[in-house]
């Protein structure tokens, strides 16, 4: 009987925790770039956009590592780092550029890897190649 209220407490605390929203990069989007419930943040898709040009660089290693590195300052937003993330899901245009993205992906993490699908589709926002989503834990 402890068992079941301890795991019903547990659950309805998860349910009423206070959620924290982290703005997307553009304030007209209809969306937050994350939200923090409890120890468990759910970062939004990322692309990795020229700055300049809002668009996909013509280089998929310099748009992955761009993507890398949006995703780690959403994390970064909550006090997250890229070690912090669980499960992630790369969308991607062209499945032959597997390896070319693993090769970013790689050196943003430290030891351990979380959970991945890599997922082929036909296009995705703003020209880009790769978008990339995920739920990190502290």
């Amino acid at each position: 009987m402890l068992r079941i209220s301890l795991l019903s407490a547990l659950l309805f605390s998860a349910c009423v925790a206070p959620r924290q929203y982290t703005s997307a990069a553009d304030a007209n989007l209809p969306f937050s770039s994350g939200v923090l419930i409890g120890d468990t943040f759910y970062v939004s898709g990322h692309l990795g956009l020229d700055k300049e040009t809002s668009q996909a660089p013509a280089d998929p290693t310099v748009e992955a590592g761009l993507l890398m590195d949006a995703f780690a300052a959403t994390l970064a937003k909550v006090g997250m780092s890229m070690d912090d993330l669980v499960q992630v899901q790369v969308y991607c245009t062209d499945l032959g550029l597997y390896k070319t993205f693993n090769t970013i992906y790689r050196g943003r993490f430290n030891d351990e890897f979380p959970s991945r699908a890599f997922v082929g589709c036909a296009t995705l926002l703003r020209g880009c190649r790769f978008e990339m989503l995920g739920i990190a834990r502290r």
